[in-house]
């Protein structure tokens, strides 16, 4: 089936959103019972961590944890943001550099002035979304960051969009209150996929839209550790209490490019399979064997999957072992957990 398909259903009682691109699950949200990433909080600071330069923090939905504290005081309250999955057992990890998004603008109340994506390379469509932001934005001093999705949008929706970031940003941050307080939701799936998934598609909300699909199938799949290279090559994907261990095997191949080509393959296929089971932290990869001249026409082409990818991912690099690391951020509840 070609064509790429937003489908909007539950699971369960639980909202979730699919995205499928000729026929194969490229991605899935699903909402968990933690606080969702985005969710502002008026936090109440506990207690330092020596050595790390981190404070706990008292909130509506338990232990928080802020990194490169500086001039902030026991029982001081402060404005954070959640910015990823918290694991079962640890603090949620927040920052205090607040971002207002939407489909079509980001409101960066820290760094004034007005931006455009660089995937905007017309010089025209600039112009135009430039003159729109500038009309919509008045004279507030918070900064503004107009997304690519601008370019083929209509003006009154990225007008609307950026008065409404605005008006939630004013809302927030002049709210004189001092006790602790979520003092706004994150998105939801359903939300989130018509803010992050803007390329064309067409969009599936009636029930029962995931096993007419052929989502529910796709996920069940997901729940395994194996991924289908092809040319009978597969990885597996498998993730550990420490970290995210990826194994290449080139099967039945024996030729002398078995190993390059299973490589190649895994580079360009684990950012859609890391998505799907919402899995980040340390990623360690156990690659098929190949030569060593090899290694960095490989690391172009990861590297080039991951700049696709909206999940922040750091190439680390090759180890003594040959093994390659990376480093992802936790920003979704992992697909066991949200399916359990």
């Amino acid at each position: 089936m070609k064509g790429t398909t937003i489908i909007l259903d539950h699971l369960g009682e639980t909202e979730a959103a699919a995205l499928m691109v000729d026929g194969a699950l490229d991605d899935v949200l699903v909402d968990s019972t933690g606080p969702r990433p985005g969710t502002i909080y008026r936090a109440i600071a506990d207690r330092p961590v020596k050595g790390q330069g981190g404070m706990f923090l008292k909130t509506p939905d338990g232990a928080a944890f802020l990194r490169q504290v500086k001039g902030l005081a026991p029982g001081q309250p402060i404005l954070v943001q959640v910015t990823g999955h918290a694991e079962p057992g640890k603090a949620i990890p927040v920052t205090a550099k607040l971002l207002f998004k939407s489909r079509y603008a980001i409101v960066t109340p820290e760094a004034p002035g007005i931006n455009v994506s660089r995937a905007i390379r017309d010089e025209d469509a600039r112009d135009r979304v430039l003159e729109i932001a500038h009309d919509a934005a008045g004279e507030t001093a918070h900064g503004l960051i107009l997304r690519s999705s601008c370019e083929d949008a209509e003006s009154a929706e990225i007008a609307d969009d950026i008065a409404a970031m605005i008006g939630l940003a004013q809302t927030v941050l002049e709210d004189s209150s001092t006790g602790m307080e979520v003092l706004s939701e994150g998105d939801g799936p359903h939300v989130l996929a018509w803010r992050e998934w803007t390329a064309p598609a067409s969009v599936v909300t009636e029930p029962g839209g995931f096993e007419a699909e052929g989502v529910l199938e796709a996920l069940d799949a997901a729940r395994g550790a194996a991924v289908p290279l092809g040319a009978g090559a597969s990885m597996y994907v498998e993730p550990t209490r420490a970290l995210v261990a990826v194994d290449v095997n080139t099967g039945s191949d024996a030729s002398l490019a078995a190993g390059i080509k299973a490589n190649m393959a895994c580079a360009r296929l684990l950012p859609r399979a890391l998505r799907v089971r919402g899995l980040g932290g340390q990623l360690t990869l156990d690659l098929a064997p190949m030569p060593k001249k090899d290694r960095r026409s490989f690391e172009q082409t990861l590297r080039a999957a991951f700049r696709k990818d909206e999940v922040e991912t750091t190439l680390v690099g090759w180890t003594p072992l040959g093994h390659y690391e990376l480093q992802r951020k936790r920003s979704r509840t992992p697909l066991a957990e949200a399916l359990a």
